[in-house]
């Protein structure tokens, strides 16, 4: 979900109160040699020391996108991640012209998703709105591998960056057959490693209950596909097929 960050982020102020010591009274004060602080040196890890986990997404400087995100982050969580049983999706790096198309889809009622319409109103989300939140949820990375802690890490430290990885569990299937068919009918828009490709989405690294639900929705024609609206290719293909296309999807994620 978006909204424009000057209506719905609110900042909270902290002040810093700050002691005064007069001058005569540091005038009275009893002579002391000043402790030496201990030199600090520049954190070196060692070789075999894993760098630190980065808890933010590299282009911080898009501050609009940001702070628009935050009212997303409320269901596609502060990373874009989604919800980690598929009922949100996962938005973070995501093809920058298919989160474009799809917020003006919702915006414009072509997509139908009633949670989304207050979210993607004109007012609330213009169009500078829209590029702004598609370049910063595009270019968040999420890593596929468990962190690894020093023993100085907090606990904060260590929640935030677990809950930025994104392992998505195998899906059950015959992985050969669901190859075989995205090879036919799937990478010449999505492609050959399922990361999308201009306005169509990546599917790789997404969650399975999620593709299978939305696979059901074009096969219904809830939600168009492609030209051939509920006749096009999804409608081509066996139950199991779908199922083993999810299970092959999972198998070539990042390891």
């Amino acid at each position: 979900m978006f909204c424009s960050p000057h209506r719905l982020l609110f900042l909270g102020a902290f002040s810093l109160a700050l002691g005064c010591v007069s001058p005569s009274a540091l005038a009275a004060a009893p002579k002391k040699p000043a402790a030496r602080p201990a030199a600090i040196k520049p954190a070196t890890p060692a070789a075999n020391e894993a760098p630190p986990v980065a808890l933010v997404p590299a282009n911080i400087d898009n501050e609009k996108g940001k702070d628009i995100n935050e009212v997303c982050a409320a269901c596609h969580g502060k990373y874009g991640q989604g919800g980690k049983r598929g009922e949100y999706p996962r938005i973070a790096g995501q093809r920058l012209t298919y989160l474009k198309d799809q917020l003006k889809s919702f915006r414009a009622r072509q997509r139908i998703n009633i949670p989304m319409y207050p979210y993607t109103q004109e007012r609330e989300l213009p169009d500078e709105d829209i590029d702004a939140v598609s370049e910063y949820l595009a270019k968040i990375e999420l890593p596929t591998q468990w962190p690894e802690f020093k023993d100085s890490d907090d606990a904060l430290t260590r929640l935030e960056a677990m809950d930025r990885v994104m392992i998505i569990p195998r899906a059950e299937g015959d992985i050969e057959n669901g190859k075989s068919i995205y090879q036919k009918e799937c990478y010449t828009c999505h492609g050959t490693d399922g990361r999308g490709r201009g306005r169509f989405p990546m599917l790789v690294g997404q969650y399975t209950n999620y593709l299978k639900k939305q696979t059901d929705a074009y096969r219904k024609g809830e939600r168009p596909h492609d030209e051939k609206g509920n006749t096009g290719v999804l409608n081509l293909l066996k139950e199991q097929d779908i199922q083993d296309l999810l299970a092959y999807l999972t198998s070539i994620q990042n390891p």
